[in-house]
């Protein structure tokens, strides 16, 4: 058989043995596969038998799941901006809520607002994966849980609890302080609020009048220090009379303070409190006095009434 007769037997006996072989290899590799599957069946997904060369990967390194160092407690002021964040890994095509726990109301789903309050908005920050919730002008009543979901199966929840805190603000020496006639009111505000929440304005009041220490009295100033501390100074010189009576330290961001203040003429403290002791005595004594009267006339009512009973049945 010459040269050119060979060849084509020759390519046809080498497409043959490549094809057997190729088709033992498939077969082995459907069979391992298979094996793995039966012994594997949570950790990965369905064999396709129809594509064997498919690589298949473990899915919980693509599941979406929550960072877990992201705060679950959150505080903020009444009235200010509260924010409460979660963090999404491989979110891939499911979508964030943000859901209030006590009535599983869905307050926002993605970054669009679900809820009609407008106060709520989410904000998704892609550079750090975080799904950020923000309630605008924060009331005591929206303290609480707050579920951050995910649209997975099962649902995955990510839970942050809202403390609101009302800040107050507290004048040193109160109730009651007391400063001779001619002597200096030294009165001291302190709102504690951080750097951050410092108030943007603090009002001083006598009884219900706002303090012009510009006006034309005189020896009146207000000094004021930001910081994690606020305080704020109000100063009288050559107190008088007319000075008596309720201040009142009123910031921008925290609840009114107030004092009472007592000029004296040449009197103590102490006798005013004394005579402050014998009022309060005296006037316990006379609600005492009253309600013995009242259950005497009680009793003798009742001891009438008994009487005029019993003449009745006799008759």
């Amino acid at each position: 058989m010459n040269e050119l007769g060979l060849k084509p037997v020759f390519w046809i006996y080498t497409f043959v043995c490549l094809f057997n072989f190729l088709d033992l290899s498939l077969g082995s590799f459907r069979n391992s596969k298979e094996k793995i599957h039966r012994g594997n069946h949570n950790n990965l997904h369905d064999i396709t038998t129809t594509n064997p060369f498919h690589f298949y990967t473990n899915p919980k390194w693509y599941e979406s799941y929550f960072d877990p160092i992201i705060p679950r407690n959150v505080t903020a002021l009444v009235g200010k901006s509260a924010y409460l964040s979660c963090r999404v890994k491989n979110l891939g095509n499911k979508t964030v809520s943000w859901i209030r726990h006590r009535d599983l109301h869905i307050l926002t789903v993605g970054t669009y607002t679900y809820t009609t309050d407008q106060r709520f908005t989410t904000t998704h920050h892609k550079e750090t994966d975080e799904w950020t919730l923000q309630i605008k002008f924060a009331q005591k009543r929206d303290a609480g849980l707050y579920d951050c979901q995910i649209s997975t199966q099962p649902i995955k929840s990510y839970s942050v609890r809202l403390n609101l805190v009302a800040p107050t603000a507290s004048i040193l020496g109160g109730p009651d302080f007391y400063v001779q006639k001619g002597s200096t009111i030294n009165l001291t505000c302190t709102i504690r609020l951080g750097p951050d929440e410092s108030p943007a304005f603090i009002f001083w009041y006598h009884e219900d009048e706002v303090i012009n220490y510009d006006s034309l009295r005189g020896g009146i100033s207000i000094e004021t220090r930001k910081g994690d501390i606020t305080t704020s100074h109000l100063l009288i010189q050559n107190a008088d009379e007319t000075n008596s009576g309720k201040y009142s330290c009123s910031p921008s961001n925290a609840i009114i303070a107030s004092i009472r203040v007592h000029v004296l003429n040449g009197e103590h403290p102490e006798a005013m409190h004394s005579n402050s002791s014998s009022i309060a005595q005296q006037q316990h004594s006379y609600v005492k006095l009253l309600l013995i009267v009242f259950l005497v006339l009680s009793t003798a009512r009742n001891i009438n009434l008994l009487t005029f009973s019993d003449n009745k049945l006799n008759r």
